[in-house]
This record gives C-alpha cells, structure tokens and sequence, in this order.
C-alpha cells in the first residue's frame, strides 16, 4: 500500500515540475532510471533512458533555460510550451505512477496532464506581471527560481516521495484557511 501511495505522491511531484520546466524532469527521470534503481518506468516510457533521448532532452532543456530569462521571449516560449509541460507532466505521471500496478495509464496521463497544465498556467499567467513590475529586469531570477523549484521538486519525489503528499497536504490546507479568513466578516 505504501508503495503505491509514494508511486502517486511521485507522480504527482514529477508533474507538477514539468508544469515549470518541460524538460528538466524528464531528463533527470530518464538519468535515474537509466543509470539507478530509484525510478523504474513503465512501457512505453522506458525510451526515456535511450542516450539519443537524453541528448535531445538536454539540448531542449539548454534551449529552455536560456529563452526563459530573456523579456519577451519567456512570454513567447510560455505560449509555445503550452501543449509541451502538460504532455511532459502526462509522461512523467503515466510512466511512473503504475510502479505497483494500481493506476490505468489512461487517467493516469489525464491526471499528470491536469497538475502539469495548472502549473504551467499560473506561471504563464504571472510571468506578464513579472516583466511589467521590473521592466523586464526580474525575468531572469525569477526563471532561475522556478528551474531551481522544479530541480528541488524532481528530487523530493524521486527520493522522498511522500513529501511531496505532505507538502500538497499543506499547500491545501493553506489555501483553505486562507480563503476562510478572507471570506470572513470583519
């Protein structure tokens, strides 16, 4: 039972930095499963460890990183990533959330796809505002951070899965609370 809810809690994490980063997750997904024990990928997912694979993915995550600090051009590469961090969160969610078994892939993609596509669309939606409140100057840190979350993110659900169960757990009930206090008369 264990091991499915820490597949879930995986899945869910490895999503999630996709909706950031397109590329990061899966080339680190496709390193640790090539070359550990720590990830194992369901069929057909296991092209992901092919060298020419990983080499792709590491010039499109080269390619990423570097579009997504300049001013104008994050904007542009949002807009074209649209379709790619929900498919990268879907692939990430479908290969390795079936470890025990327990997920169809077909909810499974749909799921990783939803987490990816939230992500992707808050960071697409914030980005604009970021330009506009540093004339452009902030772009870069701030892409900088969201590698470095999504970086921080692939590694606690790789290693410590269940962590990222607790951090969402939190997250929500943050969220609650806040919407509570808010909502309430003064």
């Amino acid at each position: 039972m264990i091991e499915v809810i820490s597949g879930i809690a995986e899945a869910f994490g490895l999503s999630a930095a996709a909706g950031l980063n397109a590329y990061l997750p899966l080339l680190i997904v496709g390193l640790v499963a090539r070359y550990t024990g720590l990830v194992q990928l369901n069929e057909p997912w296991g092209v992901l460890t092919n060298g020419w694979v990983l080499a792709v993915l590491a010039l499109l995550l080269l390619i990423e990183m570097t579009v997504d600090k300049i001013p104008g051009v994050d904007t542009l590469n949002d807009m074209l990533q649209t379709a790619g961090r929900p498919l990268a969160g879907a692939i990430l969610f479908a290969a390795g959330s079936g470890i025990a078994g327990e997920l169809h892939p077909v909810p499974a993609f749909i799921v990783g796809l939803l987490v990816a596509g939230g992500i992707h669309a808050g960071k697409t939606a914030a980005r604009p505002f970021v330009t506009a409140a540093t004339a452009g100057m902030g772009n870069w840190l701030v892409s900088l951070l969201e590698d470095l979350l999504a970086l921080t993110i692939v590694i606690i659900a790789i290693l410590v899965p269940l962590l990222i169960l607790l951090l969402v757990i939190l997250v929500l009930l943050f969220v609650v609370a806040n919407r509570i206090y808010w909502d309430s008369p003064a």
